[in-house]
């Protein structure tokens, strides 16, 4: 049997005496640590007493009962994502330098004409029952989840592909935040569904040469439709123009010509009463009013008198008559009810 010597028996009995205040200090020390907590800015807390909710306490100190109650963070005011699709990388385990990575299963769906999309989508949301959040729903982050892809896939699978990957993007997120929205609550999940983001929604990749090429072309297609309704409408409207300028002018014209055959028709008339009234002068008078008109556009005038008989001289039209070799002598003019003494004057030279 082993002997305890006289120095061992007095460290046993000093820890025997010292034993109950380090247990108590170690009771102490529990107590204190498992009382006192602290809630952030952003978050509430939720304190339960063997899994019954006893109270909700803001963000600040606090005090709670050791081993019976039990603190549940909640971020009230912070905004919370899913992300479907992809999962975003911190960088630090990736090779590639990639922050990124696709999820395939989550991220084909089919649209309504039977085609396969590739889309990538952010749910955004924030808790504003945390009560509901903790204990209505198991895994509320799941459920969410499940929920989001399901609303998804239906609502792209009512549209056409052109739709989900152009003009349809924005309806689509619009369609998917409300209708989940109606399934948050009436799941009572203690969430609200803030916004649904379409990241990016592409043809699948063994497609995806064949669906650049139709684009390309269906954009060249529509460059070209523009450029031709541009030249319409720059050269339609000039042309209208020209047609309605050329319209007025032949109208114009029509009212010009109408308007001088009316005057003329009233000359006439007058004239033909001053002809039955004094028909030998009236004839007369038309007859040198017709000379005069007619020689008075010829710049170069001869008069042959009919008796002569060889060359005549080239005579030049003066001021106040025919200038001759020998002189100037006024032309003659007939007296009315006689015959001229000369005939109209003639372009050209020699005997006549």
């Amino acid at each position: 049997m082993k002997q305890i010597s006289i120095d061992e028996k007095k460290l046993l009995g000093a820890l025997r005496r010292f034993l109950p205040a380090i247990g108590l200090a170690v009771v102490g020390l529990v107590v204190v640590t498992g009382s006192i907590f602290q809630v952030e800015a952003e978050e509430v807390g939720v304190i339960t007493r063997f899994g019954k909710v006893v109270r909700q306490v803001d963000p600040g100190l606090h005090l709670k009962v050791p081993v019976a109650d039990r603190l549940h963070r909640v971020p009230i005011q912070r905004q919370l994502k899913e992300e479907f699709g992809f999962r975003t990388l911190d960088g630090r385990g990736a090779s590639d330098g990639a922050r990124y990575r696709t999820v395939p299963a989550e991220a084909l769906m089919l649209t309504g004409d039977l085609n396969v999309v590739h889309a990538e989508w952010v749910v955004q949301y924030r808790v504003v029952d945390p009560k509901l959040f903790l204990f209505e729903v198991r895994n509320p982050a799941q459920t969410l989840r499940a929920l989001a892809e399901s609303v998804m896939r239906q609502t792209v699978g009512d549209r056409t592909v052109t739709e989900v990957l152009t003009v349809g993007r924005q309806e689509i997120e619009d369609r998917a935040l409300q209708e989940l929205n109606l399934l948050v609550d009436q799941y009572a999940m203690g969430i609200r569904v803030v916004q649904v983001i379409m990241q990016d929604a592409t043809p699948p990749a063994p497609v995806r040469p064949s669906w650049d090429s139709v684009n390309g072309a269906q954009q060249q297609r529509e460059r070209m439709i523009n450029e031709a309704w541009a030249e319409y409408n720059r050269d339609v409207p000039r042309a209208e123009g020209e047609a309605l300028e050329a319209l007025l002018r032949a109208e114009g014209y029509a009212l010009d010509r109408v308007n001088r055959a009316g005057g003329e028709v009233d000359r006439f008339n007058a004239l033909y009463v001053e002809y039955r009234r004094a028909p030998d002068v009236t004839r007369t008078r038309l007859m040198l009013e017709a000379q005069e008109t007619v020689l008075g556009q010829v710049k170069g005038k001869i008069f042959v008198d009919p008796e002569m008989r060889g060359i005549m001289p080239l005579f030049q039209n003066g001021a106040n008559g025919v200038v001759g070799a020998g002189g100037a002598f006024p032309v003659p003019v007939p007296v009315p009810g006689t015959e001229p003494s000369s005939t109209p004057a003639r372009r050209g030279g020699g005997d006549q």
